[in-house]
């Protein structure tokens, strides 16, 4: 997968086949969409396109109220770290402006998808809009496909047990620490990518020693404190491990998730990962709270999460 920061200095693209939007999470739905692309550009000796925007237009728009605390299944990186497995061919970050959002739908096709890129098809998911004041719809696609020889195309929504998969219902589940239901969404494990320091101490004391894990944006979703079953990949290895979240009740003023800590302790290991960029993948919250104010009682509980983490992930 190629990686653009914008449209400018774009090698022609060949038969694109294009779709927009921000896919935080990359869930089913996304990837029913993704798949489609790539069907169809290989059906027509194209190239899968999809442009996404950053920051999110919410965080731009609404930094004051709906963009406030908006928070994000994945960080830009856990993004494109997933797209690229996906099969797509170009991936197209656009710097999100206010001076970009004034840009009208028409605009959008005219001047972006069809005089910079030639797209050949576009789809996009159920309810799509785009544009300014999200004017653009899949309607609008399709008068405008034929002045400009394209064709077009709709996704339906995606349903789990009658539940429309969305970036909003994973959010929710991830929130509330239900994180096999957020996978089972996701159709993938929910995950952090960050770089490993030294853990807090007490946990040491204890005989679990943890790192912390460094979360590289501000805006990456947290789910509520408790012990979590996860498995970890670094440099090239598999290891069985749990992460601790916790909050040292500093900054309440703030949304909660921006002031809890992750802390990771690796089962059975006791070498050094220190400054390693490392990708956990959540399986399960075993422990919904964390009581770091008594050894005893802290010893006991995360004996019990290690064991459960055992039996858990092989």
């Amino acid at each position: 997968m190629k990686v653009h920061y914008g449209f400018d200095g774009i090698e022609e693209i060949t038969n694109p086949v294009v779709t927009t939007g921000s896919f935080d999470g990359v869930h089913l739905g996304h990837k029913v969409i993704i798949n489609r692309i790539n069907e169809i550009a290989q059906s027509i000796g194209g190239e899968s396109v999809l442009i996404t925007f950053y920051p999110h237009p919410r965080k731009v728009l609404y930094p004051e109220t709906a963009g406030k605390n908006l928070m994000f299944i994945l960080s830009q990186r856990e993004k494109i770290e997933l797209l690229s497995k996906t099969g797509l061919d170009h991936l197209i970050i656009v710097k999100f402006t206010l001076e970009f959002s004034k840009i009208s739908s028409v605009q959008f096709i005219r001047d972006y998808l069809i005089s910079k890129l030639n797209a050949r098809y576009i789809v996009v998911g159920f309810n799509h809009h785009f544009g300014h004041n999200r004017e653009g719809d899949y309607e609008e696609l399709k008068k405008l496909s034929s002045e400009y020889n394209f064709m077009v195309e709709e996704i339906p929504e995606q349903d789990i047990q009658q539940e429309t998969v969305s970036s909003t219902t994973i959010r929710k589940a991830l929130l509330e620490g239900k994180i096999q239901r957020a996978n089972a969404y996701l159709d993938h494990y929910y995950m952090i990518i960050g770089a490993l320091g030294k853990g807090s101490h007490f946990f040491g004391e204890v005989g679990f020693p943890t790192l912390t894990v460094q979360i590289e944006e501000a805006g990456k979703l947290i789910p509520p404190e408790g012990i979590y079953a996860v498995s970890l990949e670094w440099n090239k290895s598999s290891y069985r491990a749990m992460v601790i979240i916790w909050s040292n009740g500093d900054n309440t003023d703030l949304n909660p998730v921006l002031t809890r800590n992750v802390e990771l302790h690796i089962l059975n290991f006791d070498g050094m990962l220190h400054s390693s960029d490392a990708y956990i993948y959540f399986h399960k919250q075993i422990a919904d709270r964390i009581d770091i104010s008594d050894n005893r009682l802290l010893f006991q509980q995360l004996t019990q999460a290690a064991k459960q983490v055992d039996e858990l992930i092989y």
